[in-house]
């Protein structure tokens, strides 16, 4: 038979038939994560290398001092997410509206090791933990906060391979105390005003921890100078006195759940403080205080992703916020407690594409409204700025448009204000809303890529980072 133009135009509406067909078959079928494997050897380096197999770790063995500057009382981010753990600067200072015709007055920037861990600050001087590739040192650097310029290092040898970025997280200072935990599971406090080393631990040594995917994401916690650490080895969490090091309690790990990338986040439900922490393995409430202290609360194994990055997100009610990337989704926990016994049930739980998600940057609670960044595999939310009611996290109630979208970059409120950081270092500033998103102005920072370190914002100061640099910028208002 011979196909002539008119037999052709005829089946060409079959043939887009079949391929949408075969489009949205795809769709449905594809997993992003398949090709992740806790269980199989060199997805992250970290397996069957001589060189750290044979390796000792001498926690802070290092020490240079470069000089020393003035304080700044009042000028504090002193953790992961600030003070109160929200991501919300509570500061009275008035911040910038718009970049101005002359762009972002940026005071400083300070080349550093590959990755994305982000700084804390108090009184004016800022600690960061880098890694020195060439010297294959991990160091917590003290600058200025005005200025960048260096006041000390403490630093310690260990054996790091890139894989998306070496050091990830953010120390945990108070009046006097830094912690922080390395790439490789090391922790380390030292004097905050002198860098005097006062203890390390090496969970990968001493716990027999298995280092997470992409190194450590897990930020520490200091509460009463005692340091918070989840470590999902031979003990699912541990409290250590932060002067002296000792061991004030360990929580069993019966379960064997593993460390996952997210950090320890407090929370009281009726009257009562715990430690919440999703391992890998299944989420858990841990006692922060009495004589309990320690213990096991409750488990849920509802909640378990393979990976996870962001923190849980405390809501009201004994609500609580989870969700993770690579297509896994979302969920709202419900927290029971009946004469002294806790217990919990999932309330909702669902798809990327369904609800609220988010893969990297743990969620914002504002005005009884959760604010985000939606997962690149959300549909046609991916990579927006949205707001949840947590009542029913399948409803968006404000999303930033097709035209505005942001990638696995941080956010930040503060003076009204939202500060959003897309992948490739370009800065939003948006008014502050769970209803509408409006953007006031937008400013290439940087021209960087991997821009996903937590943005800090103090004394009128605002530091972000891509995988590479670390840039100070004065947001004040005239």
């Amino acid at each position: 038979m011979t196909l002539t133009r008119k037999h052709i135009f005829r089946y060409i509406p079959y043939v887009f038939i079949v391929l949408a067909i075969g489009v949205v078959t795809w769709w449905f079928l594809y997993n992003p994560v398949k090709s992740l494997s806790l269980a199989e050897p060199g997805l992250d380096n970290r397996t069957v290398d001589p060189a750290r197999a044979s390796e000792t770790v001498c926690i802070g063995e290092f020490f240079e001092y470069f000089g020393d500057v003035a304080s700044i009382p009042g000028t504090r981010w002193p953790r992961f997410r600030g003070a109160d753990l929200d991501n919300i600067s509570k500061e009275r200072i008035p911040l910038i509206d718009s970049w101005g015709a002359s762009g972002p007055k940026i005071l400083w920037k300070l080349e550093l090791g590959e990755g994305h861990a982000a700084p804390a600050v108090y009184d004016g001087k800022l600690y960061l933990l880098d890694y020195n590739e060439t010297l294959k040192r991990d160091a917590l650097r003290c600058l200025s906060l005005e200025t960048g310029e260096e006041l000390w290092r403490r630093s310690y040898s260990v054996h790091l391979k890139r894989n998306h970025g070496l050091s990830r997280t953010v120390p945990a200072v108070t009046e006097n105390y830094v912690v922080t935990i390395g790439p490789r599971c090391q922790v380390m406090c030292v004097e905050r005003k002198t860098g005097d080393l006062l203890w390390g631990i090496d969970l990968e040594k001493e716990y027999g921890v298995e280092v997470p995917f992409w190194y450590t994401g897990q930020c520490p916690l200091i509460s009463d100078d005692t340091a918070i650490i989840a470590v999902g080895g031979s003990s699912l969490m541990i409290g250590v006195d932060c002067r002296s090091g000792n061991i004030a309690w360990k929580t069993p790990n019966p379960n064997g759940w593993k460390m996952s990338h997210a950090s320890v986040m407090p929370m009281t439900f009726k009257g009562k403080k715990m430690y919440l922490y999703p391992a890998i393995g299944g989420v858990c409430g841990i006692s922060a205080d009495g004589p309990d202290r320690g213990d096991i609360l409750w488990e849920n194994q509802e909640f378990s992703p393979s990976v996870i990055a962001p923190s849980p997100v405390v809501l009201d009610k004994g609500r609580i916020f989870l969700t993770a990337g690579y297509g896994y989704g979302g969920a709202v926990m419900q927290l029971k407690e009946q004469q002294g016994k806790f217990s919990t049930e999932i309330i909702q739980k669902y798809k990327p594409t369904e609800g609220l998600a988010s893969e990297q940057q743990t969620p914002i609670y504002y005005n009884g409204h959760l604010l985000a960044i939606m997962p690149k595999d959300a549909g046609g939310l991916r990579n927006q700025f949205v707001s949840f009611h947590p009542d029913d996290c399948r409803k968006v109630l404000m999303k930033s448009g097709k035209t505005e979208r942001f990638g696995l970059g941080p956010y930040i409120i503060a003076d009204g204000k939202i500060f959003i950081l897309n992948d490739d270092g370009e800065m939003t500033i948006a008014k502050l809303s769970t209803s509408k998103f409006t953007v006031l102005d937008q400013a290439q920072i940087i021209d960087g890529q991997d821009s996903w370190g937590p943005i800090a914002i103090t004394g009128g100061y605002l530091l972000m980072r891509d995988s590479k640099q670390l840039v100070c910028i004065d947001i004040k208002a005239d």
